[in-house]
C-alpha cells in the first residue's frame, strides 16, 4: 500500500509540473503576442502618419494599444494632445489602415498608456540599469492587461541583417501609475545574424538565460521572433537555462520543459538513432 501511494504521489507531481509549465508557456506566449501586436501597430502606424502629416516638429511621441481587439497607434504632440489615431486590421496592411487626423484629448485609457510610457521613458534616461548600445534604440511598449500595468523596453537594431535579443527590461506600475519595480530580463544583449558569411542563411537560433527570475523564454523574445519572422524565415528558436528549456516555432507554438527532462529526451533520441543505424548495418 505504501509503494502504491508513493507511485501515485509521483504521478500527481509529474502531472502538476507539466500543467504548471503548460500554463506558464501559455501566459508568456499571450504576453509576447500582445507585445508583437502593439509593436506592429507602432511600426506601420508611424509610417502611415508621417506620410500624411507634414508638421513633424509638432510630434511628441507615440504608443500603441489594443482597443477591443483592434490595434491602434496614437501619435501625440509636444503639448500632450492626440494628433492622430491609426487603426489596423489583423493583417496590418498600411493600405487598409484607418487614419483619423483629429486633434483631441486622450481618453482615460489612453491617458494611462501615455502616463506609464512617459514615466518609463524618463527612467531609461536616468537609471543606470538601462544600457544604450551603438546602432540600436530602446523601444518602449506599454501594456495594460487585466488591470495590470507594465512597460516593456526592447532593444531594436538600426542596421539590417541582425536580430537583437536581450538588453530588455520590465517596469511594473501601481494603480496610480507609479513605478513599482524595474528589472532586466536578460543579462546581456545577444545579436544574431540573419545571413551568416560562413554558413549562409540561418534557419534557427538559441541563446541562454541566466537571470534566476527569467529562466524561461521571455515575452520580449516571443515578440522579437514574431516581428522578424518575415525576414528570418526561422523554423524555430530555443532558449536554455539552468532550470528550463523553451522551444518556439513560427506557428506560435511554445513548449517549456525542465532542462533535465530535455537532456534525457535528447539522449534517448540519440540512443534510438544509434541503435537504428547499427541495426540497418547488420541487415543483409
Amino acid at each position: 500500500m505504501k509503494n502504491i501511494l508513493i507511485i501515485l504521489s509521483l504521478i500527481f507531481f509529474c502531472l502538476f509540473n507539466a500543467q504548471h509549465l503548460e500554463k506558464t508557456a501559455r501566459k508568456i506566449n499571450e504576453e509576447g503576442i500582445e507585445l508583437y501586436r502593439s509593436e506592429m501597430a507602432s511600426w506601420y502606424g508611424t509610417d502611415v502618419f508621417i506620410a500624411n502629416y507634414k508638421a513633424r516638429e509638432n510630434i511628441g511621441g507615440y504608443f500603441s494599444y489594443i482597443d477591443n481587439k483592434v490595434p491602434k497607434c496614437i501619435l501625440f504632440s509636444k503639448e500632450n494632445k492626440v494628433l492622430a489615431t491609426i487603426a489596423f486590421p489583423a493583417n496590418y496592411n498600411p493600405k487598409d489602415a484607418k487614419l483619423d487626423i483629429t486633434e483631441r484629448d486622450f481618453t482615460p485609457v489612453e491617458k494611462d498608456y501615455f502616463t506609464i510610457r512617459q514615466k518609463a521613458l524618463e527612467r531609461t534616461k536616468t537609471d543606470t540599469i538601462f544600457k544604450h548600445y551603438q546602432n540600436t534604440s530602446l523601444n518602449i511598449v506599454p501594456i495594460i492587461r487585466n488591470n495590470v500595468k507594465k512597460v516593456y523596453v526592447l532593444t531594436g537594431p538600426s542596421i539590417s541583417n541582425v536580430v537583437v535579443f536581450g538588453n530588455d527590461y520590465l517596469l511594473t506600475f501601481t494603480n496610480k501609475n507609479e513605478i513599482k519595480t524595474v528589472e532586466k530580463l536578460h543579462n546581456s544583449m545577444i545579436v544574431q545574424n540573419i545571413n551568416d558569411e560562413k554558413t549562409g542563411k540561418t534557419v534557427s537560433g538559441v541563446h541562454s538565460h541566466v537571470i534566476e527570475n527569467w529562466q524561461a523564454i521571455t515575452p520580449t523574445d516571443i515578440c522579437t521572433l514574431m516581428l522578424y519572422q518575415k525576414f528570418t524565415g526561422w523554423e524555430g528558436y530555443t532558449t536554455v537555462s539552468k532550470k528550463l528549456v523553451s522551444i518556439w516555432n513560427p506557428n506560435n507554438n511554445l513548449v517549456i520543459m525542465k532542462t533535465e527532462d530535455f537532456k534525457n529526451m535528447s539522449e534517448n533520441i540519440l540512443k534510438n538513432k544509434k541503435e537504428k543505424s547499427q541495426q540497418e548495418k547488420m541487415e543483409p
